[in-house]
């Protein structure tokens, strides 16, 4: 690599380059990035409204609803109706520093409000269109939410309304899609407002708090991890370095608008890298209709979760014509390496791994230049200085496993969150000694790609032992019959505690006593004794978050009320 101190910053091309300077070495590997004009930044006047101005008709997004209709929004579209959509809020009363909830699926009016949000200076608040009453009732009073704007797709709106009744904190509830009593119409009321919103001195900008996520809440209630506009600038390195975005290209990313993932790959480093996101407002996932859509519209670069690149490989991948396809890349749990190796053997395309969490940008990944070792997920993003550290702050050997930390010593990198809201308590315990610690175990090899053991909770303490859960699924995911699988805990009165798997077969596949010891005998002859599971349990599916990360903590709570109700 280029030795940092005297490599050449450049401008990056378009009206990015106003705030972020890269430097590449002679593969083409960014080594380094600085932001410029941070502290004047937002995302929504100066890079999509300046976007409107030099190319007006440049396309943002091809959006298709679920009932196949085409959408072509320019950049144009954007502003005018941001803008449109910003004054119809201030005449509803939303004003700075209001948080405001989005229920939008994916819905294209989720760009136009939260670009108005952003313009405004109201804290947009993206919540998950599979929440219930209970759900909407935590956050609501939680997040001390102002006004909520919600599709009319479901039973979205009943259940805020359930929720509603015992919360008087809205100023208003607005509906996109329909009418409803009690409710704003979002279609019928914004088209009568300006098109013009300008920029003012007291415009929101820099450190100034723009975007709140919900975490996903594996082990407790979510927490709410909340950003400033300098979040947007930390995920140009997302989009154009590894996503792989292109100008003339269509990037295609799963996540809905109600998790971070969504803001990762349908919004600010792909606009940043000026290049067109593409969005299907699906209800429910199909493999064949994600892959006839790979096809027909000549998607050039793909992010999935790993929970989507396991149904993908079992469809028969060849069928479709996916030569269009540059790029895959996957975050948000672990990738297997047997999906990797499928996957690749399928299209002749290496999925690039990444790392990062709701609460920072991309950390960790399989950047463009890089040669990717299935299983790892890369190396270091440029833009964090990260760390492997034990228990007792100090930083771990090569092959020794750690927290993922990332040093903050020297100053807080554009992308890592200003806390959680409201919660110092939950804020210092992340934060302290000059650390952002992730709560993300891994270890880095001598060539410094960082391979992923499991969440600190996760890690089996065994006979002695301490395992990590990914390595033994890694394993288990061999077995053609294995959908996928979840390794946990399980008190033992000798070794402390057991290791215990849980088993999705795929579809034609009977759990049977003898597929049991099938599976046991492969692992005896795979896997250190002190990493086999002593248990087998096949199950229909596993717990998951909303996002689609596996709640191990479910299945062990799960196992030991059964211990309970045993004894």
């Amino acid at each position: 690599m280029v030795n940092t101190e005297i490599a050449v910053l450049k401008k990056e091309p378009g009206v990015a380059g106003n705030f972020i300077s890269c430097s590449v070495d002679k593969t083409g590997l960014l080594n380094k990035i600085e932001f410029s004009n941070s502290d004047k930044f937002n995302f929504a006047f100066d890079i999509v409204d300046a976007i409107a101005e030099r190319t007006p008709k440049k396309l943002a997004m091809l959006h298709i609803s679920k009932h196949q209709r085409e959408r072509y929004i320019t950049f144009e579209d954007m502003k005018t109706y941001s803008n449109k959509t910003a004054n119809y809020l201030e005449y509803l009363g939303i004003k700075k520093g209001d948080k405001v909830m989005l229920v939008l699926k994916r819905n294209y009016q989720f760009w136009f409000t939260i670009l108005a949000l952003h313009k405004i200076g109201a804290i947009a608040v993206p919540a998950s269109f599979l929440l219930t009453k209970k759900d909407f009732e935590y956050r609501f009073k939680a997040a001390h939410i102002d006004c909520i704007i919600a599709s009319a797709d479901g039973n979205i709106s009943d259940e805020i309304n359930k929720a509603a009744k015992g919360y008087d904190g809205l100023k208003a509830k607005i509906l996109v899609g329909a009418s409803r009593e009690g409710w704003h119409s979002y279609n019928k009321d914004v088209r009568f407002f300006s098109d013009v919103y300008h920029r003012t001195a007291e415009s929101p900008c820099g450190d100034d708090p723009m975007l709140m996520f919900f975490t996903s809440g594996t082990t407790s209630y979510p927490k709410m991890a909340l950003h400033s506009y300098k979040y947007p600038l930390g995920h140009y390195i997302t989009a154009k370095y590894w996503h792989q975005v292109e100008q003339d290209g269509l990037h295609f990313a799963i996540s809905d608008t109600g998790w971070g993932k969504a803001v990762w790959g349908k919004l600010y480093g792909q606009w940043m890298s000026n290049a067109t996101v593409f969005t299907y407002d699906y209800d429910e996932f199909y493999a064949k209709e994600i892959l006839a859509l790979l096809e027909k519209y000549k998607i050039t670069t793909f992010c999935a979760p790993p929970t989507v690149y396991r149904v993908l490989v079992h469809a028969n991948l060849k069928e479709y014509d996916l030569s269009s396809l540059k790029n895959a890349t996957t975050a948000g749990e672990a990738l297997n390496p047997e999906i990797y190796k499928r996957f690749y053997e399928a299209t002749g395309l290496k999925i690039m791994e990444g790392f990062g969490q709701t609460e920072t940008t991309l950390t960790v990944g399989n950047l463009k230049g890089m040669e990717p070792r299935p299983g790892s997920m890369g190396k270091p993003s440029p833009m964090y200085d990260i760390e492997i550290l034990n228990p007792d702050g100090e930083q771990c050997a090569i092959q020794e496993t750690g927290e993922v930390c990332i040093n903050i010593k020297n100053g807080v990198p554009c992308g890592l969150f200003l806390g959680y809201y409201h919660d110092e308590e939950k804020t210092k315990s992340v934060i302290h000694d000059g650390y952002y610690h992730t709560g993300d175990t891994a270890y880095i090899d001598k060539d410094g790609y960082l391979w992923y053991v499991g969440r600190v909770d996760d890690i089996i303490k065994s006979a002695g032992y301490r395992v990590g859960p990914f390595e033994i699924e890694n394993e288990i995911m061999k077995l053609p019959y294995v959908l996928e699988c979840a390794v946990t805990s399980v008190p033992d009165k000798i070794r402390g505690q057991a290791i215990k798997a849980s088993i999705v077969l795929c579809k034609g596949t009977e759990a049977t006593e003898e597929l049991k010891k099938e599976v046991m005998l492969y692992l005896r002859n795979n896997l250190a004794s002190y990493k086999r599971p002593k248990l087998i349990d096949f199950v229909n599916d596993l717990p998951k978050t909303n996002s689609g990360k596996i709640r191990r903590a479910e299945i062990k709570k799960r196992d030991l009320e059964v211990e309970k109700n045993n004894e």
